[in-house]
């Protein structure tokens, strides 16, 4: 969802000890989610990553979410996640921002995971909820472990629910408790639920807490109850006022952008990558890449919306 064309056409009560403030990133624009591309191999292709790069260099992002899911992070190991991230940061102009994912089912895995991607170069780290023990993730543990990482964290954190993947949201009021810790910065909600969003921008508003869209298919909606960003560069027309232009391309964007993230996930966005411009490939495994069937339904969906 992020190639050549369709950007081109989007862009018109805990002691808390902090080490950072996050009150000094402002987090309101565009992040492209990258993916990772592997060789044959299963190896990642730091060549076909910088080609990437460049490409989207060319594109008025805020900065880039690194080592999400759509990075096939669950797939990497810990050293080849900060690579990453430190590749990136390498090739990323300074000015952008690099939010990189972080987050392990443990947390002393995810601290010790969130100071190595500090010092790889992340301006903010993305951590997910732990969910392996999905049942035993009530509020009272998971403030417990995102308050442990902020406070240990180098650099602010954007708490991330996606229970798409997890099979867990993260609770409305856990996420109001954490909002006022000093070095929680937001939220990358990818749940799609509008009134929640609203709710957790409505509870959060004497906080200086920021709210992400976590796809391009709400992401209009996410604009009107107060989210300062998400994942695509539709969010420059909604802070310009250009809310019919905006209406339009974010119906041109449900289809394709469900087929992807609610139906065939990271093969169908390395497709969909290839058709414009980017370098996508297959996936490590046990993911696999579309079928044939898949595939003409894929590129059906983003040709009927005039994508392609």
């Amino acid at each position: 969802l992020f190639g050549p064309h369709a950007v081109s056409a989007l862009s018109r009560g805990t002691a808390w000890r902090s080490q950072s403030t996050s009150t000094s990133l402002d987090l309101s624009g565009i992040y492209p989610p990258i993916a990772t591309p592997f060789m044959a191999s299963e190896d990642v292709d730091y060549r076909r990553l910088e080609e990437n790069l460049l490409k989207y260099a060319q594109v008025p992002f805020k900065g880039l979410v690194v080592q999400g899911s759509n990075g096939e992070y669950p797939f990497l190991s810990a050293e080849e996640r900060v690579e990453v991230v430190r590749a990136v940061r390498q090739s990323l102009p300074q000015n952008k921002l690099l939010m990189a994912g972080s987050g392990c089912e443990s947390t002393r895995a995810t601290v010790q995971l969130t100071e190595k991607m500090a010092s790889a170069g992340a301006d903010c780290v993305l951590v997910v909820t732990p969910c392996f023990y999905k049942g035993k993730m009530d509020s009272r543990v998971l403030i417990h472990h995102f308050t442990q990482v902020a406070d240990q964290s180098p650099v602010p954190v954007v708490l991330y629910s996606v229970p798409a993947n997890t099979g867990l949201e993260l609770p409305l009021e856990a996420v109001v408790t954490l909002a006022q810790h000093p070095n929680i910065l937001g939220l990358k909600d990818s749940g799609g639920d509008i009134t929640r969003i609203a709710l957790i921008v409505h509870r959060t508003s004497t906080q200086r807490f920021q709210v992400l869209a976590g796809s391009a298919s709400f992401l209009m909606a996410a604009y009107c109850v107060g989210a300062v960003g998400g994942v695509c560069a539709l969010a420059n027309l909604c802070v310009s006022g250009r809310w019919d232009e905006a209406k339009a391309l974010q119906q041109r964007l449900i289809e394709p952008n469900t087929a992807v993230t609610r139906g065939l996930g990271v093969p169908g966005l390395k497709a969909a990558m290839e058709w414009f411009g980017f370098h996508g490939g297959s996936c490590r495994s046990p993911l696999q890449p579309l079928t044939e069937a898949q595939t003409q339904q894929l590129r059906k969906d983003f040709s009927n919306n005039g994508w392609i």
